[in-house]
């Protein structure tokens, strides 16, 4: 199945135009799904509810993502690729108008679900028609610079749309997020070409990339090793109040610090994954580790807390234009499915790694929690290395 682009003939410029549109996407996208973090007292205030059942609205769109994301794929296989990326948008705009809209907590949920059902598969087709716009020594460097507005959107997209939705109310940031989309999908008719793509592609086909001894190594890879981020940063707020000492004004900032630094990392994780995936990869995942093993010790102190707050942000994005170039050279029939996949692990890492992050808390302590994410990440470390000596051996093999 040919999912490529024949960049040769089109000018890097217009390549380039296609491939901002989807990040244009992607920071969408990622200010939906994280604004929610800042406004969720407001949302829990105006609805008369919990801040724990606000807190769902987190949970209830990570799943929606992670199970609705192969579903939806499956069901749009034989849609060309571009109709394909403006039919999500569309939910993606309803989903943010209904939210805008949404006069009870029940009605905000279906809101954030149907929203996070576009989300998966939006980044799984982004990043094949990312991929196919350039040539092969560059794919990852294109997937990292799509997913660029994910870590763009936490450092000015969520700050903003929390502002505005606590000055004007929470409804009207969704709102905004939702006429968002449209100047997405304008930017995806306007420049995303038209991508080749065989109608008659296989469902049953684009499944057995799961019975793939690499392709579910690589998805548990995503899994672990983006895991161990979400262990430690879901309480980054709480370990930098009640273990550093700063107080909650001074957090925002230190948080666009971190987003800053993902930012910075995705971007360096691009060039390093088009040069050797696998060894850039296993040296990512360890650099990662070390950063979270070092902010354990360092986070007693406020200087050397945000200097290793900032490294372990470049760190922790290191590693995801590698993770999605990996799934997706393992299941070269499928890679939109792997590619989608992906987007559920990289959620239920997200998932699993508050559930460890809290054990954690709960058992042994909130200063503990870095060092837990250590272990986590090194857990994926571990998957990466059996994966590439599997990948050497059969090379060795055929050779």
């Amino acid at each position: 199945m040919n999912h490529t682009v024949q960049q040769g003939t089109k000018p890097a410029g217009s390549i380039m135009a296609a491939v901002l549109s989807l990040t244009l996407g992607t920071f969408a996208f990622g200010m939906t799904e994280f604004v929610i973090m800042g406004l969720l007292t407001n949302v829990a205030q105006d609805l008369n509810i919990s801040i724990a059942s606000a807190g769902q609205l987190i949970t209830g769109y990570a799943l929606g993502v992670a199970i609705g994301g192969p579903i939806m794929t499956v069901f749009t296989l034989r849609m060309p690729r571009k109709q394909l990326l403006c039919a999500l948008l569309v939910i993606f705009i309803a989903g943010n108008a209904l939210a805008a809209l949404a006069p009870s907590y029940s009605v905000l949920m279906v809101a954030r679900v149907l929203t996070s059902l576009a989300h998966g598969t939006f980044f799984g087709v982004s990043s094949v028609i990312a991929a196919g716009l350039v040539s092969p020594e560059k794919r990852a460097s294109a997937i990292a610079l799509m997913y660029m507005g994910l870590t763009v959107a936490n450092i000015i997209g969520v700050p903003l749309g929390t502002y505005i939705g606590q000055q004007y109310g929470w409804h009207s940031t969704f709102g905004i997020v939702s006429v968002l989309g449209f100047l997405v999908v304008a930017g995806i008719l306007l420049f995303v070409p038209k991508v080749p793509h065989n109608r008659k592609v296989s469902i049953g086909k684009e499944l057995r990339i799961f019975g793939n001894k690499q392709v579910l190594l690589a998805f548990f890879v995503t899994v672990f090793g983006f895991g161990g981020v979400f262990t430690a940063f879901t309480y980054i707020d709480p370990l930098l109040q009640e273990i550093t000492g700063f107080s909650e004004q001074y957090v925002t900032g230190i948080l666009i610090l971190f987003g800053i630094g993902m930012t910075v990392g995705n971007l360096v994780g691009g060039k390093l994954a088009d040069w050797r995936l696998m060894p850039a990869l296993i040296a990512c995942l360890g650099f990662l580790a070390v950063m979270l093993f070092i902010f354990f010790f360092a986070v007693d102190n406020k200087v050397m807390s945000v200097i290793t707050i900032f490294i372990w942000g470049i760190a922790s994005f290191l590693i995801v234009p590698g993770l999605q170039m990996r799934i997706m050279d393992m299941a070269k029939d499928a890679p939109t499915m792997a590619s989608t996949a992906n987007q559920s692990a990289f959620n239920l890492g997200n998932a699993g790694g508050a559930i460890i992050g809290g054990l954690a808390v709960n058992g042994i302590g909130l200063h503990h929690v870095p060092w837990i994410a250590a272990i986590v990440t090194i857990g994926g470390l571990a998957l990466t290395a059996i994966s590439y000596r599997l990948e050497l051996k059969q090379a060795g093999e055929t050779a």
